[in-house]
């Protein structure tokens, strides 16, 4: 008898059920269909597999060895099944856009306008803080697009051959505190303030741990500093435990203030990547505009955006040109993006 899968996924049945009576229940099958088949198996590879007795089936140890190969071979062919029935599925529902990004308050925003524009699209999310990996993942076809930080002074290693455009060519970085800090009180806070604070970064953002040691080491401070995600920090930070480093999109809270840094010390380029322009062009619009959406309602990004000095009547309108990248997008233009091919 030439063995199939289905042999396997017998023999992990009665090794997981115990008895061939229990197997054969849990199998749909009679139990002398089932105990013929073991009978089958066992003679084709040349040995018992399991010893019976009144307390059940056991495995023996050639019986342990078969099943210490047969366990993953189901395994994998229930997965593969599973993802291709899935393939199948997004096949007949149109192509879906691949989406990965870090953490942004824009996202919610940019995935629902793109499942209402016309025609809709089907966007999945995958999010990662390290932007290096995002974009690897573009580069191998496993995403479409992807959104990333690029922090000042720690270029991302951008794979050769993808499209990058510029969505904000430097975003400044806040600090979220307690509110009830003395620095809170004030409009903007300098670093100085925060000298005998502790920080909290998360090392696992690409180039952020040696950025903010950085800055603060440029401004006389020896920083007291401790690895932890953002969640964490910003919980520890509305307790006064730590300070730690905004998105100026960030909303605050009762307990917690985000606050702009005199002079604007640390600084993100904010890139989305795609290998095509075409993949730029499925997803780029829909994301400045969300952007500019919660840029407008977090308020001490407003505020700093209405404080940057610029000509004109329209202060607002005037920090975000010179925010973006000379030929990135605005809400209510034209797309005409800046690309680049690395």
């Amino acid at each position: 008898m030439e063995l199939e899968v289905r042999h396997f996924r017998v023999l992990c049945a009665i090794a997981d059920a115990g008895s061939l009576h229990q197997a054969a229940r849990e199998l749909g099958l009679a139990q002398p269909s089932l105990s013929t088949q073991l009978a089958r198996i066992e003679q084709a590879l040349g040995g018992r597999l399991f010893s019976r007795g009144h307390t059940g089936c056991r495995p023996t140890p050639l019986g342990r060895l078969v099943l210490s190969r047969a366990r993953p071979l189901v395994g994998e062919l229930a997965a593969l099944v599973t993802d291709a029935r899935a393939a199948a599925a997004r096949a007949s529902a149109g192509p879906r856009l691949r989406i990965g990004a870090t953490a942004s308050r824009a996202l919610p925003g940019w995935l629902r306008r793109l499942r209402s524009r016309v025609p809709a699209a089907d966007p999945s999310l995958q999010m990662d803080a390290s932007a290096n990996a995002l974009l690897r993942l573009v580069a191998e076809g496993a995403l479409d697009l992807a959104f990333v930080h690029e922090v000042e002074g720690s270029p991302l290693r951008v794979p050769e051959g993808l499209r990058v455009r510029v969505l904000v060519e430097r975003e400044p970085q806040f600090v979220s505190l307690a509110a009830d800090h003395p620095a809170a009180a004030r409009p903007e806070v300098r670093l100085t303030e925060l000298a005998e604070d502790r920080w909290m970064v998360d090392s696992t953002v690409d180039g952020e741990w040696d950025a903010i040691c950085r800055v603060l080491r440029e401004a006389g401070i020896e920083p007291d500093m401790l690895h932890g995600d953002y969640l964490t920090a910003y919980s520890l930070a509305a307790t006064g435990e730590v300070v730690t480093v905004s998105q100026p999109t960030a909303h605050p809270r009762s307990d917690l203030a985000i606050r702009p840094l005199h002079g604007d010390p640390i600084g993100v380029r904010l890139l989305v990547a795609a290998r095509t322009e075409t993949d730029l062009d499925r997803g780029f619009p829909e994301l400045a505009d969300a952007y500019w959406e919660v840029a407008h309602q977090a308020p001490a990004y407003r505020d700093w955006l209405e404080r940057a000095p610029g000509p004109g009547p329209a202060p607002l309108f005037c920090a975000m040109s010179r925010t973006l990248p000379r030929r990135a997008r605005l809400p209510g233009q034209v797309p005409d993006p800046n690309v680049r091919v690395v």
